[in-house]
């Protein structure tokens, strides 16, 4: 039987916040693989919302390895998001989508690498978001971008149904390692 995507992102829901109750430590370990993540000098991170993998850990291992960092931050809720470097500890105040963004003070950048929460992924680099298309707008405003998923190794799927705005990911870090689908 398969889901529609509403159902599937109900049950990955789930899944997911049953990973992260299982695995408190999760998100440290995957930052333990934040140098196999492809080379780049701006990574854009996110701050985890609900059961999101965190990625506190994995932005004091691209910092501590000189990498920039940045932060996405949805201006209009209908056009792809922009990024502005960010350092953890800065202050930071919800943007149009309710999200955690740096101030409007800070300096507008462009990442090389996009690191994605999600729901779901596949082994081809299907991705599964919350549903409001930010980042698949994004990463079609941005095709040289590297786009890495940032997920539980549990929330992998066997095969994702996926539409013409959906954009593949380049690969997925997990706590189990980095797998690149390119």
């Amino acid at each position: 039987m398969i889901l529609d995507k509403r159902e599937l992102r109900s049950a990955m829901r789930a899944r997911r916040k049953a990973l992260a109750e299982a695995d408190a430590l999760a998100a440290v370990r995957a930052a333990g693989f934040a140098d196999r993540l492809p080379r780049a000098a701006m990574v854009a991170l996110y701050r985890a919302m609900g059961t999101e993998l965190a990625a506190d850990a994995l932005a004091v291992a691209l910092e501590a390895a000189g990498r920039r960092l940045c932060l996405p931050v949805v201006l209009d809720r209908d056009a792809p998001m922009i990024f502005r470097a960010w350092t953890p500890g800065e202050p930071l105040e919800l943007d149009a989508a309710g999200c955690p963004a740096p101030l409007p003070l800070a300096e507008t950048v462009d990442p090389d690498l996009i690191v994605t929460p999600l729901l779901a992924f596949d082994a081809t680099g299907g991705r599964l978001g919350q549903g409001g298309g930010h980042y698949d707008r994004t990463f079609a405003a941005r095709p040289q971008t590297i786009r890495i998923g940032f997920a539980y190794a549990g929330q992998k799927v066997e095969r994702l149904e996926l539409e013409a705005h959906d954009i593949r990911l380049d690969g997925v870090l997990t706590e189990t390692g980095y797998t690149a689908f390119k």
